[in-house]
């Protein structure tokens, strides 16, 4: 299993490739050209960068000193982020990821607005629906919730 830790600013690169090499396989065919470019901005390493410096937590999954997977909790109740590398994934490391970050949870309840082909591992992970599907500047996407432990 690879060692899950704290993202550092000389990760962001690799942060970015990682959740862009999982986008492009997985969410891109299914959107438009302005949902693809509205992520690859979001998902950009000076916006990793950015975001590392607020109140979001980046936590990074880390094998053989390469980067495969990566979840950001933004402002303790919000998972912005969930990617694991294409040819890594099936093995445990996204839940590995999510588990991680739960310790770190501040809110009764966490939110992610997760893009449609996640839906079924989110729900997997214990997340229930929490409204219609929903779009973001081309980004589609449906919103869930999870009662975080007290």
């Amino acid at each position: 299993m690879p060692r899950i830790r704290p993202a550092h600013a000389d990760d962001l690169p690799a942060i970015s490739a990682v959740c862009l090499a999982a986008f492009n396989a997985a969410v891109a065919p299914s959107l438009s050209e302005a949902g693809i470019a509205t992520f690859g901005s979001v998902a950009a390493a000076d916006a990793f960068g950015a975001r590392l410096q607020g109140d979001n937590l980046i936590l990074v999954a880390e094998h053989e000193a390469r980067i495969v997977g990566v979840v950001e909790l933004k402002e303790g109740r919000h998972l912005a982020m969930l990617f694991v590398d294409p040819a890594c994934q099936g093995q445990g490391i996204g839940h590995a990821l999510f588990e991680a970050v739960l310790p770190q949870v501040r809110d009764p309840v966490l939110t992610v607005r997760a893009s449609l082909n996640a839906v079924a591992t989110y729900q997997r992970y214990g997340f229930a629906l929490d409204g219609d599907v929903g779009e973001f500047n081309g980004l589609v996407y449906q919103p869930l919730a999870y009662a975080a432990p007290s």
